[in-house]
Order: structure tokens, then C-alpha cells, then sequence
């Protein structure tokens, strides 16, 4: 192979899957563009770089999210770069605010959260519907648990947009770009700084105030550790679902016959939202470094090699996919690939399925049929997340 993958070339961020699929059959473990990290594409590979951190560490995020010029990413520090035993003891802390007696007590609250968004979407006339469904809904959920003012929900989406890999995407000569992802952080840090400040002098039932009030080994945890915690959440649940949300939309408008079936049968929408998940992951990639020379894949890496798990491509591996790249409603689920495997399993992944489903639910409740809008569509470009940046659809009322 003459030339290397380049992951952040228009062509394949429009479409990965065709790449991804090149690499399987090609180069399943491979040095690909940005940065020459080492890609690996194969289902069975991504697995067992998964399934093994202490060869495969989940450092590889903090130096993926955190470059030297951006003096420190709050992202970097949080428990998703950290390797057991660190990891477990944190992640103990944040597991019952998203197990199954939280979700049951908070599914009203989204339900409504839903239904208002829908009840306020323009009805017959184009509209870019990230905005106003995809974002609204995850930021109003988000901001509601962590106790966040839900009229920053655009800036706290460009700050998870900025944390989750847009760094990854500025090059050495782009000064102008460096200084607004710095100026970024740092009004980040501020915000949190101040709700943290807020709470401790008046606790309340938020998941920040109870993370406060939360001791690991008898300690409390330091303001950096509180920020980082923040920032953790607030990308696990604004981008996760925001490009969830989106990419059903993609799916809903591309299937019209997809649509009529879940009009007529509404117990269908978890095993379709378990199909976009895996035929649209919004992680599309996982940072990892390895921690002593390896082979994978028949290919030997040496120790501190920085490596990238492609998660969506593993998703459409015919392997295990039987026709990966067709979306097919009735494949048998679910599919916990896209919320990562092991250790870093996606404390979320409850949250994020509800919120597709009720939101799905509350437009199938209102709609007729949905169109795509005049002008074309536009894909989020990082290396890490994946969804739809733009989606103008036209939705017809019942």
C-alpha cells in the first residue's frame, strides 16, 4: 500500500464505511493519517484491544484529547483515560445516578423533555432539525442531571464537540484554531468552576452536588477531579445522543417503509435504535496506547504505540455482521459495541437508549412522514464521533 488512510479526508469522513471495509480486506491493523497512529478495523481485533488494557491503554485518550499546545483538556484527566484499579474506584461513584431504578425515576421527566421539543418543531417548511431535536433533547437531559442552565445548551454542545476530538483535527500552523480551542477550555473550566462554587454553597439534588459530597478511600474529590467528572458527563450525554438522535433521522429518511413500520408497531423502536447504533455508531473510534510491544492482527507494534480502535468499522465487519453496510431492522440485538466493552463500558448506555427511543417516540406521535429538505445534509467531522452536523428534513403533521 503506497499511501496511508487519511481518516480525516471530506471523502471519508462523508463515509467511512467503504474505507473501513478496504482496510479489512487490505490492512487490518495498519498506520493510517492523522499522526500515523495504528488503525485497527476488524471486529475480532477491536475486541481484543478492548478487552485488554493493561497492553492497551487508555492513555491513548488523554494524549489523543490533550496535545501540548492546548495546556491541559479536563477531558484528558477524566476516569475514560484512566486503566484499572484507578478507573473502577471512580467509576463506582457515578454507577447507581445511571442504573435501572434512575432511569425508571427519570424516564417522565425525558418523556416531557421530548414531547416539548417535538411539540415546538415547525410543521411543513424545511428545517435543519439538529438544533431544535438532536441537540435540545440530550442537553435538557444533561442539564437536568448535572444541574446545568439549559440555555448554554449551543455552547456546552462546541465545548463536548471540542473535548471529544476536535483538537485532534487542528494542524501545527493553525494558531488561530489553537487559541479558540484554549479559550474554549478555559471557559469551560470557569463555567464548571462557578456551578461547583454554587453548589457547595447551596447543595442540591443534581448529580454535581452529590459528587461533592462523594468520598474515595475517606477522600473528597479535588476540584480538578469534580471538573474532569463534569466534563466526562457532559460528553457521554450530549454527543452520544445527539448523534443518535441524528443518524435516526438519517435512517427514517432514507427508509421511508422503516417509518411505517414503526408507526405500526411501536415495540419496534428499541431493536431499531440498537440497529443505528451499530449501522451508525456515534463513536466511531476509540484512542488507545499500548503499554509493551505487541502483535495484533499479524503485525508487531512496538511499546508506546498510539492506536485507534475503529468501532465502526468493527460494526459493519461482514465477519460478525452477516451484510454490515444494510440496515436491517430485524438483526437479531442488542449491539453493545458502540458503548465501548470491558471496563470503559458506557455507564450511560441505559440513558442514551431511552432518550432515542422517547424522542423517536414523541415525533412518530406527531408526524405523518418526514422528507429531506432543499439543501444537502453535512457530517460532524472529528476523528473520534461521528453524526449528522446539518440535516434539514421537512416534517408533515398527521
Amino acid at each position: 500500500m503506497s499511501e496511508r488512510f487519511n481518516l480525516l479526508s471530506p471523502e471519508v469522513k462523508a463515509n467511512p464505511y467503504p474505507t473501513y471495509a478496504r482496510m479489512r480486506r487490505e490492512a487490518p491493523v495498519c498506520q493510517v493519517e492523522p499522526g500515523g497512529m495504528w488503525a485497527v478495523s476488524r471486529h475480532e481485533d477491536v475486541l481484543r484491544v478492548l478487552k485488554d488494557p493493561q497492553r492497551f491503554s487508555s492513555q491513548g485518550f488523554r494524549v489523543a484529547t490533550n496535545p501540548p499546545w492546548l495546556g491541559g483538556n479536563p477531558f484528558s484527566e477524566s476516569m475514560l483515560t484512566m486503566d484499572p484499579p484507578q478507573h473502577g474506584r471512580l467509576r463506582v461513584l457515578v454507577q447507581k445516578a445511571f442504573g435501572a431504578q434512575a432511569m425508571a425515576r427519570l424516564e417522565p421527566r425525558v418523556r416531557d423533555i421530548c414531547r416539548q421539543a417535538v411539540a415546538e418543531l415547525p410543521r411543513g417548511v424545511p428545517v435543519d432539525l439538529m438544533p431544535p431535536y438532536a441537540l435540545r433533547i440530550p442537553a435538557a437531559v444533561i442539564s437536568d442531571l448535572l444541574g446545568l442552565d439549559p440555555t448554554r445548551a449551543a455552547r456546552l454542545k462546541q465545548w463536548a464537540d471540542l473535548i471529544t476530538g476536535g483538537v485532534t483535527t487542528v494542524r501545527p500552523e493553525e494558531e488561530d484554531r489553537k487559541q479558540r480551542a484554549r479559550d474554549a477550555v478555559a471557559e469551560l473550566r470557569q463555567y464548571f468552576g462557578e456551578v461547583l462554587d454554587a453548589r457547595a454553597r447551596a447543595p442540591g439534588t443534581d448529580l454535581v452536588s452529590e459528587l461533592q459530597q462523594a468520598r474515595v478511600d475517606g477522600e473528597a474529590l479535588s476540584r480538578d477531579e469534580l471538573i474532569a467528572f463534569m466534563a466526562l458527563l457532559l460528553v457521554g450525554g450530549i454527543e452520544t445522543v445527539v448523534h443518535l438522535l441524528g443518524a435516526s433521522l438519517v435512517v427514517l429518511r432514507e427508509h421511508p417503509e422503516i417509518w411505517a413500520q414503526l408507526r405500526a408497531d411501536r415495540s419496534r423502536i428499541p431493536a431499531f435504535i440498537d440497529e443505528v447504533l451499530r449501522f451508525e455508531p456515534p463513536a466511531q473510534a476509540a484512542p488507545r496506547l499500548t503499554t509493551e510491544a505487541v502483535e495484533l492482527g499479524g503485525v508487531s507494534l512496538p511499546k508506546g504505540a498510539p492506536v485507534l480502535v475503529l468501532l465502526g468499522s468493527a460494526a459493519h465487519d461482514d465477519a460478525h455482521f452477516p451484510d454490515g453496510d444494510r440496515f436491517n431492522l430485524s438483526r437479531p440485538g442488542p449491539q453493545n459495541l458502540p458503548f465501548g466493552h470491558g471496563v470503559h463500558f458506557c455507564l450511560g448506555a441505559q440513558l442514551a437508549r431511552m432518550e432515542g427511543r422517547l424522542a423517536l417516540e414523541a415525533l412518530l406521535d406527531a408526524f405523518r412522514h418526514l422528507q429531506a429538505g432543499p439543501e444537502p445534509m453535512t457530517w460532524h467531522r472529528t476523528l473520534v464521533v461521528r453524526g449528522p452536523a446539518t440535516l434539514p428534513l421537512v416534517l408533515h403533521p398527521l
